[in-house]
């Protein structure tokens, strides 16, 4: 890690590593490890350790230490299912300025993600992959649309770092972003809902697990 000794610092180089992967969901963050290797005392660690808490990235087990948040398939799933309504709607707001002066930022991310994807860089597929969908987000227009983005972001990213090394060819990602770019840019909402229903088939497939484990009503 780059040695640094402020906590801002310090925050910002561990925030780094969990965001590209370098401590995976579930890693544990060893104060006295990450003390020695950025030469500081604890006191700027806990207090970048505790932002990072707020921030939902890691969680403090009593006696235990602190790790990096693991995200449930069923928190995935239960994004996914709300994604499915809003992201279509979220697309059809944008798609003025994706067809004109934007295009090519939609285009940039999938040129991206086929860089990427071709070179097996995980981290690097992860951001283009959020950056296409933040796309419909950013430029719809729509404020709550944003927010309903930044408050999954987070927990998107960490998911992403584990689900794109289990694809048996990264670059099929790429493939299924082109197609999504390709039915959001026709304007057809129903047929972007179908393709986006494709691409989330994986991470719906836990909500129907978490449904399927949960007490039944009355």
């Amino acid at each position: 890690m780059e040695r640094t000794t402020t906590p801002e610092g310090v925050y910002r180089v561990l925030r780094g590593a969990i965001l590209d992967g370098t401590v995976p969901p579930g890693g544990q963050l060893r104060e006295r490890d990450i003390a020695t290797d950025l030469g500081i005392s604890r006191s700027p660690l806990r207090e970048a350790l505790t932002r990072l808490e707020e921030e939902g990235l890691v969680v403090k087990v009593p006696f235990r230490g602190a790790f990096v948040v693991e995200v449930s398939a069923q928190e995935i799933a239960e994004i996914a299912s709300i994604r499915l309504l809003v992201e279509p709607y979220a697309a059809e707001l944008a798609i003025e300025a994706l067809r004109g002066p934007e295009r090519s930022r939609l285009t940039q991310t999938i040129e991206d993600l086929h860089r990427a994807t071709e070179k097996s860089d995980i981290p690097a597929s992860v951001d283009a992959h959020l950056q296409f969908h933040r796309l419909f987000y950013d430029l719809s227009g729509h404020g709550t649309l944003r927010s309903l983005w930044n408050g999954w972001e987070t927990k998107l990213r960490l998911y992403l770092l584990v689900d794109h090394p289990s694809y048996s060819d990264l670059h099929d990602i790429a493939v299924e972003h082109a197609r999504l770019a390709e039915v959001a840019l026709e304007g057809d909402t129903d047929a972007f809902k179908r393709e986006l229903a494709q691409h989330f088939s994986s991470a719906l497939r836990g909500q129907a697990a978490g449904d399927a484990n949960a007490p039944t009503g009355p």
